[in-house]
């Protein structure tokens, strides 16, 4: 089972990255770009048939290392 994981900064933290991302699209002729918010997709592999358990297992390994979820969200979907 395939599990695609995306990592976002939550809407209420600054994102300095993002910002300066966004200063460099301006300086190079894109100021329709009115926001820019940085974030993480990962891949993960997991040897199991099993949703409920890749669900949990997931969710395990999100909260513990993958996301830093005091400034972080994350949501992940499985294929397969």
């Amino acid at each position: 089972m395939k599990a695609k994981v995306y990592v976002t900064i939550k809407q209420n933290v600054l994102d300095p990255q993002g910002n300066a991302v966004q200063g460099a699209l301006h300086t190079l002729g894109f100021n329709e770009v009115s926001k820019v918010r940085i974030g993480k997709y990962l891949e993960v592999d997991l040897d199991t048939n099993d949703r409920a358990q890749a669900e949990e297992q997931l969710k395990v390994m999100c909260e513990k290392l993958l996301a830093n979820t005091v400034v972080e969200d994350y949501r992940f979907e499985l294929e397969g």
